[in-house]
């Protein structure tokens, strides 16, 4: 009686996993496969450490490490990491910021509102935060130019 129990439990969670599955994502599909992946790599080196063949299995490991980190470098933003080279047309990395630079630097057209302002500030900042592996540089000029659009002179620059 228990096996048969156990039996319509594991049909019912087949069921809703294939239901699941149905409605998901590409992208979670995709990780899904990517866990599964690399949970039977670390198996198979597991086995192949426990048998002995230890060094087999760290030379596969390292056979797979420009793979992963090419995965795991694809996968965080890119944002530039310093000052932009010279002559690229962006203002200078000590000098005082003008509106026309602001407005750049925002991504936005002069004269744009207060909300179009913030919406812009936080949307690169999300991106170029240093605390997300964003460029120090960068953030500081992306609030520079928030707070000259905004006239908020008391504010760090």
């Amino acid at each position: 009686m228990i096996w048969l129990l156990l039996g319509a439990l594991t049909l019912l969670l087949l069921i809703a996993g294939l239901r699941a599955f149905e409605r998901a994502s590409i992208s979670s599909i995709k990780l899904l496969f990517a866990w599964i992946a690399a949970l039977a790599g670390l198996t198979l080196t597991l086995l192949l450490i426990l048998t002995g063949r230890g060094p087999l299995a760290f030379f596969a490991l390292s056979l797979l490490y420009p793979l992963v980190r090419e995965h795991w470098l694809a996968r965080r933003p890119r944002v530039s990491a310093g000052p932009p080279p010279p002559g690229s047309g962006s203002a200078r990395p000590g000098g005082p910021m003008s509106v026309a630079e602001a407005y750049e630097v925002l991504g936005l057209k002069a004269g744009a509102g207060e909300a179009e302002i913030q919406e812009a500030y936080r949307r690169l900042m999300r991106a170029a935060h240093p605390d997300s592996g964003g460029s120090d540089w960068l953030a500081a000029r992306i609030n520079q130019a928030r707070d000259i659009l905004l006239g908020k002179s008391g504010r760090r620059q």
